[in-house]
C-alpha cells in the first residue's frame, strides 16, 4: 500500500516496473479509481515505469470536503510526480485525467515530455449541467446519476455483460464529497487558451460510443495542439482500455514509440 501525504491530502498510488523504465503515468476519469487500467497494462510493452494513482476523493486517497479546483488536482498530480522522482513523463489522461494532463503540461512542461488525451476535452459539459448533477448527488449520493453515467459510458454490448456490474457498484461507491469535489473542478475549467498554446507530442484516442465526450470534442481538443493525431476506437465508450485493452494498448505502444519513449 503506498500512500503519500501531499498538499495536506494522502493519496494512494501504485508504482511499478523497473527504476529505469521509461516514465508513464495513468490518471483515470470521474467516480473510478486507479483500477480502470489493470485489464490493458499487462498489453503495454515490459520495462515500463508506471505510476497510476486514486486522485482525491476516489478509491483509497483522502476525500476532504468539496469542492476541489483543477489548480488542485493538477498540484497533486504534480506533487506525486515530483514525490516518486519522475521526470520527462508521458502522461496519460482519460476524462477529468485527461484535463489535469493539460494543466499540468501548462505548469509544468519540465515534467510532461508527451501526453495522451483520452476521452477527454478542453472543456467538459456547461456548468449547470455539472450544478444539476452535484446537486442530485449532494441529495441522494452517486447511486442518483449511476444508471445514467453507466448508458454514457459503455457501449450497448458492452452493458449485457456481467461486467458492467463491478463499475456500476465502483461509481456508486465514490464518496458523494469526492464526486462533487471533481465535478465542480470540471466545471469550472475551460483549458481552450492554454492549451492551444502548448507544443509538444500528443495523441487523443475517442471511443465512437462515447456519450460522456465525444469524438467531436476529443478531436477539437486534441487539434488544438499542433502536430497531433486523434485515433477513434470504434465500438468503445467513454472507457475503451476497459471495453478493448488490447487495442487501447496497442494504441499507446505505437505513440511510447514513435515519440522514442521507449
Amino acid at each position: 500500500m503506498m500512500i503519500a501525504e501531499l498538499n495536506n491530502t494522502r493519496l494512494h498510488y501504485k508504482l511499478e516496473g523497473p527504476e529505469d523504465g521509461a516514465p508513464v503515468v495513468f490518471a483515470n476519469s470521474l467516480g473510478t479509481d486507479l483500477r480502470l487500467w489493470d485489464a490493458m497494462l499487462p498489453h503495454l510493452p515490459a520495462g515500463l515505469r508506471i505510476l497510476r494513482y486514486d486522485k482525491r476523493g476516489h478509491g483509497l486517497s483522502d476525500a476532504p470536503d468539496a469542492p476541489y479546483t483543477m489548480g488542485q488536482l493538477v498540484g497533486d498530480a504534480e506533487a506525486l510526480i515530483d514525490h516518486v522522482g519522475m521526470k520527462d513523463v508521458l502522461f496519460v489522461g482519460l476524462s477529468i485525467g485527461g484535463l489535469i494532463a493539460q494543466g499540468l503540461a501548462v505548469k509544468r512542461l519540465d515534467l510532461v515530455r508527451a501526453m495522451v488525451l483520452s476521452n477527454t476535452g478542453a472543456k467538459i459539459g456547461t456548468r449547470q449541467m455539472w450544478a444539476d448533477r452535484i446537486a442530485a448527488v449532494a441529495s441522494s449520493g452517486t447511486s442518483a446519476l449511476a444508471a445514467g453515467t453507466m448508458e454514457r459510458w459503455f457501449s450497448k454490448e458492452f452493458r449485457t455483460t456481467p461486467e458492467l456490474t463491478a463499475w456500476q457498484n465502483m461509481f456508486e461507491r465514490c464518496p458523494p464529497q469526492g464526486w462533487t469535489g471533481c465535478a465542480a473542478a470540471i466545471a469550472g475549467t475551460d483549458f481552450i487558451t492554454p492549451t492551444s498554446g502548448l507544443r509538444l507530442p500528443c495523441l487523443g484516442i475517442a471511443g465512437s460510443e462515447d456519450g460522456s465526450t465525444p469524438p467531436d470534442l476529443v478531436r477539437e481538443t486534441v487539434d488544438l495542439i499542433p502536430g497531433s493525431r486523434t485515433e477513434l476506437m470504434r465500438g468503445a465508450g467513454h472507457l475503451p482500455c476497459v471495453e478493448q485493452p488490447e487495442e487501447y494498448a496497442a494504441l499507446l505502444t505505437t505513440f511510447l514509440r514513435e515519440t522514442g519513449h521507449i
